[in-house]
């Protein structure tokens, strides 16, 4: 994460901005709800901003054609948030928000995550993963119940599942291998769960999140108004900074920049953190965890868009983000 971030103070700077939202993952339905609340809040701005949609057929050619002269991602799972996109923007040459292809990449791989944060040393609870049906009997010798099964490549929690006995694992393995090839079984840790803003490689006051359901699953994370978010967190200051720093560790890792979010589970015995996931794209809907944690910050949604896009200018080491000296210029001249 070595970034150098800007800030903007004139809207014409940013110039002509293409927000991409839709797309054609699972997740459609949250980004159109990204989108369209990030598209307002430019537009309230005075920024010139305008929707493109990665299913429409001429996406590609809008995006060359349609004289942008940077992007807005709020394209949610995977053509959006694996890598793919970052990697036609740099191929045209139009800087972009958030991670590059790497950072992207990774994040969106869940398993891969996992590998890296065990190389590093950072605590995510214990996994197998599962090729067929046939290796779910053999989890037994290696993890104990309960459990939960994962998609290895899809958000939100689409097809992910508890599974309380063995013999619920076979089902919860076809359930998970609908979205994909790559399934895993992990540990279900009891306690607490929380997560970590980053906005411009800074951390935002950490949100718990007590979901009604049985676990913090797509229905509770943008559709229920029973899931309670308490902000702040009620943690001591002092196990608020580990996991701050737990997170930041994490974007470093996986090589996330810009803006994201760091997702926790924390042990109701032994008190001991363990990283879930990155996203490297959150939500931006009414119940979308980066806003509130930004609220409590002082940042309103409309000031938080507006830092999320002033990302595209920053220096990645894979990307074509304009440097922090052509931003200040951008800003000068407009």
């Amino acid at each position: 994460m070595s970034a150098n971030f800007v800030h903007i103070s004139n809207p014409a700077a940013f110039g002509r901005v293409a927000v991409l939202l839709g797309g054609n993952s699972a997740e459609r339905e949250i980004s159109l709800l990204t989108g369209n609340a990030v598209l307002d809040a430019l537009l309230d701005r005075g920024v010139d901003a305008h929707a493109v949609d990665p299913r429409d057929a001429d996406f590609i050619s809008h995006l060359q054609t349609g004289k942008f002269d940077r992007v807005w991602i709020a394209l949610h799972g995977r053509g959006g948030e694996d890598g793919t996109v970052q990697g036609l923007l740099e191929m045209l040459n139009l800087p972009y928000t958030g991670s590059g292809v790497l950072g992207s990449a990774l994040g969106m791989d869940k398993l891969r995550t996992k590998q890296l944060l065990l190389g590093a040393g950072i605590p995510t609870p214990a996994w197998r993963q599962i090729d067929s049906e046939a290796d779910c009997a053999s989890v037994a010798g290696d993890l104990d119940v309960p459990l939960i099964v994962k998609p290895a490549l899809e958000g939100s929690s689409i097809g992910m599942s508890k599974v309380e006995q063995l013999a619920e694992l076979p089902a919860a393995w076809r359930k998970a291998r609908e979205s994909g090839p790559a399934v895993f079984v992990e540990s279900w840790i009891s306690g607490p769960e929380y997560t970590a803003a980053i906005l411009h490689d800074q951390v935002l006051p950490l949100i718990q999140i007590r979901a009604a359901n049985t676990f913090y699953d797509y229905q509770a994370k943008y559709f229920s108004d029973e899931t309670r978010y308490i902000c702040p967190c009620e943690l001591p200051a002092e196990q608020e900074q580990q996991l701050a720093q737990l997170a930041l560790q994490t974007f470093q890792v996986t090589g996330a920049s810009g803006w994201g979010r760091v997702d926790f589970m924390v042990d109701a015995e032994t008190g001991k953190p363990y990283v879930l996931e990155i996203n490297t794209v959150p939500g931006m809907t009414s119940h979308s965890l980066v806003p509130m944690a930004a609220m409590q910050a002082g940042i309103d949604f409309g000031g938080l868009v507006w830092r999320i896009l002033e990302t595209s200018f920053s220096d990645r080491a894979n990307g074509v983000a304009k440097s922090a000296t052509v931003a200040a210029e951008a800003n000068h001249a407009a």
